[in-house]
């Protein structure tokens, strides 16, 4: 069965909802298959798989000498350094060591919409440990820290800066976005439930997601929020809305070039992608490796620790395969419990195709 007739069959099945899948190799767009969704140019809300996008534009900004890694991020946003937030770093935000995941039990949809709102919120919060010390996902923090970082520098909303210095130069601007313009949200194809949200729901209160991550239950990351027009026009550099070509074609430009346009130089891309945390995340409660913005050795990526990307709730992913030289991203409308393997499964098979073809695979090491 090819990469088509998957699809086809798990759409037609009722376990998927809508499925898009996309692969480049060597620069080149390699496999591509679409079912359930208007088709391939349709974005599809995909949650933190953005936060790979805003990892790549912060290396952009990085290899043209406008951010440095190791300063401070109130060099460059000065309120950020209240309440002892002085000395977290760029990179700290990076690889979620800021020591500041939680947000206001009380917080608003509308609230987590309003950019300099939320920018004031985190300014204010107290890290919960030593900046650098550990490691815990900044789930929607991270889109805070480093997008007002980006403001800072560029004169440029994330969004913007995103157009700017990654997705306008690979020709992809009107297919992966942080926030949609206002003309756009109706080509969205809409999420659905499909054990993702029952899954948050069955978490114990303690759990680190309910209790600080998201502290009501109306900042879930769930398919009610992400099919409000309100918050699909925000622009929260932690999510994306994008097709899978689009994400595919981005993490494509970070292992070579794509129709001339490379965004990072390999000595660029060896530095964001070392190992730079790996060990107990403190607030997924599992073990994770992570570079300077994507995590490494993703299960959908064989577990393979050359490969980097980023994953989004409900389980769209997108992701880097070096030895390979391959790229890869799922985007999907139903929201899935983390155990299904569906993600893992397409993955598989395209790294198949991939390996069967002459010269599809580097020696491992």
């Amino acid at each position: 069965m090819d990469l088509q007739e998957t699809v086809d069959e798990l759409v037609a099945s009722g376990r998927e909802a809508g499925l898009q899948v996309a692969a480049y190799r060597d620069g080149r767009p390699f496999l591509e298959a679409c079912a359930g969704v208007p088709g391939p140019a349709t974005p599809v809300h995909s949650f933190s798989l953005g936060k790979g996008c805003t990892a790549t534009l912060v290396h952009v900004l990085a290899e043209r000498g406008l951010i440095e890694y190791d300063a401070p991020v109130a060099r460059y946003w000065p309120a950020f350094a209240a309440r002892g937030k002085e000395g977290v770093t760029v990179r700290h935000a990076l690889t979620h060591t800021a020591g500041i995941p939680q947000l206001p039990r009380a917080l608003t949809v509308a609230e987590l919409c309003d950019w300099e709102h939320m920018c004031g919120v985190v300014a204010g919060l107290r890290p919960l440990w030593e900046p650098g010390t550990d490691s815990g996902y900044h789930g929607w923090t991270y889109g805070w820290i480093l997008g007002e970082t980006v403001r800072r520098i560029t004169g440029l909303t994330p969004g913007q800066a995103l157009r700017e210095y990654v997705t306008g130069p690979l020709g992809i601007a009107d297919e992966l976005y942080f926030g949609l313009p206002a003309d756009r949200p109706a080509r969205v194809a809409p999420l659905v439930e499909g054990g993702w949200e029952a899954y948050l729901a069955g978490l114990p209160p303690e759990a680190p997601f309910v209790r600080l991550i998201a502290p009501n239950r109306s900042l879930w990351t769930t398919a009610s929020l992400a099919n409000r027009p309100g918050y699909l026009a925000a622009d929260l550099p932690a999510c994306a809305t994008a097709t899978a070509r689009a994400a595919a074609r981005m993490y494509a430009a970070l292992l070579g070039e794509v129709d001339g346009v490379r965004l990072l130089p390999a000595d660029r891309v060896a530095q964001a992608t070392a190992s730079a945390v790996d060990g107990r995340d403190r607030m997924l409660l599992r073990h994770h490796a992570k570079g300077l913005g994507y995590f490494l050795g993703l299960p959908p990526a064989g577990g393979d620790p050359a490969a980097f990307g980023h994953h989004g709730s409900g389980g769209s992913i997108a992701f880097a395969d070096r030895r390979r030289r391959l790229s890869f991203a799922l985007t999907r409308t139903r929201l899935v419990h983390p155990a299904d393997t569906t993600a893992t499964r397409l993955a598989d098979a395209v790294r198949a195709r991939a390996e069967a073809e002459p010269g599809g695979r580097f020696p491992a090491g």
